[in-house]
C-alpha cells in the first residue's frame, strides 16, 4: 500500500532515522568463499566451523573464525545434533525368566550385561 507522504514526513512520524532509511549494505557477497566453504562441509560431513576455518587458512583463504562462523550460519551447514541415547531397559524387559522364590533378585553382569537371576541370598 502506498501514501503520498514524504520520506522527511514519515521518517518524523514513526521516529526512524533518514540515515537509516537509506542505508544500503556494500558489504562483498564472499561467493567464491562461500562456494569453497559448501564444497569442503560436503566432503567433511562432520566438521564444524572451527575445522572448516583451519582447512580454509591452510589453503590460503585470508578470513578470520567470526567471518566464518557467520557465513556457516548463513548457509545453513550447522552440524546436526546426534540423536538422544534411548533408554536400554526394552532390551531386557522380554528374555527375563520366572522369578520362584521369594529370595530370588535379579542382578546384572557387569562384564556381558546380561541378566541372571540369582538364588539364595
Amino acid at each position: 500500500m502506498a501514501y503520498d507522504v514524504s520520506e522527511r514526513r514519515a521518517c518524523k512520524t514513526t521516529g526512524f532515522e533518514r540515515s537509516s532509511q537509506r542505508y544500503r549494505a556494500r558489504r562483498d557477497p564472499q561467493t567464491a568463499l562461500r562456494i569453497r566453504m559448501k564444497d569442503l562441509a560436503a566432503v567433511r560431513v562432520r566438521y564444524g566451523y572451527r575445522r572448516l576455518h583451519v582447512l580454509l587458512r591452510r589453503e590460503g583463504w585470508a578470513v578470520n573464525h567470526k567471518r566464518i562462523y557467520r557465513l556457516y550460519n548463513e548457509e545453513g551447514l550447522s552440524i546436526r545434533a546426534k540423536l538422544p541415547r534411548r533408554k536400554r531397559a526394552w532390551r531386557y524387559r522380554a528374555g527375563r525368566p520366572q522369578i520362584i522364590a521369594p529370595n530370588d533378585v535379579w542382578a546384572s553382569c557387569p562384564t556381558r550385561c546380561l541378566t541372571v537371576v540369582l538364588s539364595g541370598f
